[in-house]
């Protein structure tokens, strides 16, 4: 007798659960078609209306002799150079979110999510121009996706063309030069600042950025503009200038070369003497600057004083930001009494000004800063904005320095890279059996490494006579400007007078 009535409890629970599920489908209906209805019929129709964006062509990338180094291709982006120009050139990539709703923040917002844009380099900063304006069609369409009608189109407006200042072969050259190398090679015309060549090393595959973002060597990081790094010697450009434009010294100025100053406890050495022992008696300007006397330059530092020496470092542009048309530039930096105190809550000593004169302590320059600086020797006293688009109006400004003084600095600077000066690689320079002269700075910057490693630099113009490229190289934690980074420009300068008629 049990049986029975356990199936029958049993059925009126399954009846009971029948009915109510079945009101709850009744509810759902009656909300659906009548309080929700207007809502989703309104949907439905959005549905058959379709918006869909067409991308305009980006413009073309040139280099200064009409050569493509960016151009589209039917996977993307095509570079010619690939990493050899990934720097400058930069990349493209799909808005990100976050550009995305940075972009919404703004007033004037003007691409649609998912659309592709620079993302660095010139790609980057002229993305207005080389993306043009992203067409559209509306269409109606039928529930199975079918187009039923076309309602408006608006057609795609391509991308403007650019041709840059870079020379393709130089570019080339330059990477190749720097390959498997942490630093940078910029190559210029001092007189109007047109970038010839700039490469970062190591570099990144434009088309495969992804592989690069975590790489512990940086290769996305632009050393060439944003890289802020202690000059050395290269710095003493600006002191001999300073110190003939404060009429601290003249071209008759003899200073003797010690060996070493002492400052309390504190020694402050020549190089010369530091290594070999040697000093090298009674130098006059020109020949301190081919022979790269850290002696005679403190000597200038101690007579200039750090507020002149800062002042005119400023004047040439330490611690100022170019203006190039790339994004992420570094400013550099030229301490003098102030900053050290606000910096370190500590005064200025003697010793502060001799290391600073002689491009170190805590003096930092990009190497374009530093190609900058050469640049105003080469133009005879003109500093011109560097920038990468041709047919750009120079925007250049003549500097308040005598040409009498100009001319002993780069006398200094030619002796450098012949026989007896520093920049050994260059001594009987010729191409194609014709002699160039050139004039240049080698540096060798300390920066602290605790095995003493030290970053090499060289900047350098060409001809002597009338300079039509200058040429700057820093290879971080290499060794002696004048082993390591002088033999680059002359490589580079080789390829480059090469090709001239």
């Amino acid at each position: 007798m049990v049986a029975p009535k356990v199936k029958h409890r049993q059925v009126k629970a399954l009846e009971l659960l029948v009915l109510i599920i079945v009101a709850l489908f009744l509810g759902r209906l009656i909300l659906l078609q009548v309080v929700d209805g207007s809502y989703y019929r309104t949907l439905a129709d959005e549905n058959r209306v379709k918006l869909t964006i067409q991308p305009a062509d980006r413009g073309v990338i040139y280099d200064r002799h009409g050569e493509v180094l960016a151009r589209n291709a039917p996977s993307g982006r095509e570079y010619v150079l690939g990493p050899a120009a990934a720097h400058v050139l930069g990349y493209v990539a799909t808005v990100s979110q976050e550009q995305w709703i940075t972009c919404r923040q703004s007033s004037d917002c003007d691409y649609w999510f998912g659309e592709t844009i620079g993302q660095l380099g010139l790609e980057s900063f002229y993305d207005d121009k080389l993306r043009g304006d992203a067409g559209a069609v509306i269409a109606e369409n039928s529930a199975s996706g079918e187009t039923l009608r076309e309602i408006g189109r608006t057609t795609p407006v391509a991308g403007e063309n650019i041709t840059t200042t870079l020379d393709l072969g130089l570019q080339r050259k330059a990477y190749e030069l720097l390959k498997n190398q942490k630093g940078a090679l910029i190559a210029s015309i001092p007189q109007t600042g047109e970038i010839l060549a700039l490469v970062s090393s190591p570099a990144f595959d434009p088309g495969k950025v992804a592989l690069s973002l975590n790489h512990p060597d940086l290769p996305l990081f632009d050393r060439a503009i944003g890289g802020s790094y202690p000059p050395g010697s290269v710095f003493k450009i600006v002191t001999a200038t300073a110190a003939l434009q404060e009429d601290k010294i003249n071209a008759d100025t003899l200073i003797e070369d010690t060996g070493e100053l002492r400052v309390g406890a504190f020694r402050y050495g020549n190089w010369y003497f530091d290594q070999y022992g040697r000093k090298e008696g009674m130098l006059n300007l020109v020949r301190a600057i081919a022979r790269s006397n850290d002696i005679f330059f403190y000597q200038l530092g101690e007579r200039l004083g750090i507020k002149h020496l800062s002042d005119w470092a400023k004047y040439f542009g330490v611690g100022k930001i170019t203006g190039i048309d790339l994004a992420g530039e570094g400013a550099g930096l030229m301490p003098d009494e102030e900053w050290k105190l606000n910096y370190f809550k500590e005064r200025w000593f003697l010793g502060d000004t001799y290391i600073s004169a002689i491009g170190q302590g805590n003096i930092l320059m990009t190497p374009l800063q530093v190609n900058q600086m050469v640049n105003v020797v080469a133009a005879d006293g003109v500093w011109c904005r560097p920038h990468l688009i041709k047919d750009t109006p120079p925007d250049c400004l003549k500097l308040n320095i005598d040409d009498k003084n100009l001319s002993l600095v780069k006398e200094g600077l030619k002796q450098v890279t012949e026989t007896g000066g520093t920049a050994y690689p260059f001594f009987n320079f010729a191409v194609n059996g014709k002699t160039i002269s050139v004039a240049g700075k080698t540096g060798t910057a300390e920066f602290g490494d605790p095995d003493d490693k030290t970053h090499a630099w060289f900047t350098v113009m060409a001809p002597f006579d009338e300079p039509q490229i200058s040429v700057t190289v820093l290879l971080e934690a290499a060794g002696e400007g004048s082993e390591k980074a002088s033999p680059v420009a002359k490589d580079l300068l080789t390829y480059w007078f090469s090709r001239q008629p």
